[in-house]
């Protein structure tokens, strides 16, 4: 007869309580047990007191070939009963990892959390400086724009200085100054009478200021 050593839950929902019972490999899940060997309380907060164990019994059915479950099998190491079982289980996930990280494969799922959250962060990290790249491109470009602009402007700025500066130039040469004006209205004085031409020339011949020749007529 081959012997298991494992969990039958007991209790009520959401509140679980495991027994662990030595029972026919055979026998249904709950099916009737061939002896109680201690129990499991996962409710319980004092760590001593969640897995009761007959040490002795548990020793035995392990000695007489009984095969305690997976779940079994963890709380009999945690509660410092070794047995062959773990040990052949531990050597087994140890080469079924050793392959799995030489086809390069995760093998249990904290490892793909964690090469998920690794992933995403690199994402992340990515897209961050992606975007940085992008404000830096645009922001050199509004200044190259800027500074092409600028440049624009002046040129066309010194190109209409340029063009004004001819058709100005005449202008300013075909206005005549303030003392040219002056100059020219004295020249531009108002031509003397008839009578003082004559009187002008009367003086001339007699030797007679123009005023006595104008006043002797």
């Amino acid at each position: 007869m081959a012997v298991k050593i494992r969990l039958m839950r007991m209790g009520r929902r959401h509140r679980p309580f495991f027994r662990i019972n030595a029972v026919d490999s055979r026998t249904p899940r709950d099916g009737q047990i061939i002896e109680k060997l201690g129990h499991y309380d996962p409710i319980e907060k004092d760590k001593t007191k969640q897995v009761v164990l007959k040490h002795d019994r548990v020793e035995y059915w392990l000695a007489q070939g009984a095969i305690p479950s997976d779940t079994v099998s963890q709380i009999l190491v945690r509660a410092g009963i070794k047995h062959k079982y773990a040990q052949e289980k531990a050597v087994r996930r140890a080469k079924a990892k050793a392959m799995a990280r030489a086809k390069g494969k995760l093998f249990t799922k904290a490892e793909e959390i964690a090469a998920k959250k690794a992933a995403e962060k690199a994402a992340t990290e990515a897209k961050a400086a992606e975007e940085t790249a992008k404000a830096k491109a645009a922001a050199k470009a509004a200044e190259e724009k800027a500074k092409a602009d600028a440049k624009a402007a002046e040129e066309k700025a010194k190109a209409e200085a340029e063009a004004k500066a001819p058709e100005e130039e005449p202008k300013a040469k075909q206005e005549p100054t303030q003392q040219e004006v002056q100059d020219k209205g004295e020249t531009e004085a108002a031509p003397e009478t008839p009578a003082e031409e004559k009187a002008e020339t009367k003086a001339d011949e007699t030797g007679q200021p123009k005023e006595q020749a104008a006043s002797s007529e």
